[in-house]
């Protein structure tokens, strides 16, 4: 195997999804289809199955990258990743759940909850996000159940 060298850097960077709020498929996203929402948060999860058992993201209702976020929506955060991470962990045989922020694809503020199947010691670490897409997706019924035990447990 051969390394492949670094592409030059390019003159700027590419537009972000949505940005200005323009096309921003975050802020279209019907609330009534979130796992969870509020006034200003919502939680969703992938469109289809992926490979690990749950992924799931925190999103703001308000078109704001987290940069942006105002000091109350950022004094919210904390307590809301506590909660969305203890939901994944309500699947069940859950190791670790795995909180990312990636600003790269889309202006809109999200963040990342992947959970890591308990005792599955290949998966541990920073490399979970590449298995995820590298594994099989999770057969559908199993997919839509552990989203169901994250709904009730955002939900109770």
């Amino acid at each position: 195997m051969t390394p492949r060298a670094l592409e030059h850097p390019v003159e700027q960077e590419p537009p972000r999804h949505g940005v200005g709020g323009v096309a921003c498929r975050s802020c279209a996203f019907p609330v009534e289809d979130a796992l969870w929402h509020d006034e200003h948060w919502l939680v969703t999860s992938l469109r289809e199955p992926s490979g690990l058992p749950c992924v799931v993201l925190l999103h703001t209702r308000a078109h704001l990258d987290f940069a942006d976020l105002p000091e109350e929506r950022a004094r919210e955060l904390g307590p809301l990743m506590l909660r969305v991470q203890q939901a994944v962990y309500a699947v069940g045989d859950i190791g670790n759940v795995h909180v990312c922020r990636w600003g790269d694809g889309s202006e809109h503020f999200h963040m990342w909850f992947m959970a890591r199947p308990a005792r599955v010691t290949q998966l541990i670490g920073s490399f979970a996000a590449i298995w995820d897409d590298i594994l099989p997706p999770l057969p559908d019924e199993l997919w839509r159940a552990n989203l169901e035990r994250v709904r009730q447990a955002l939900n109770a």
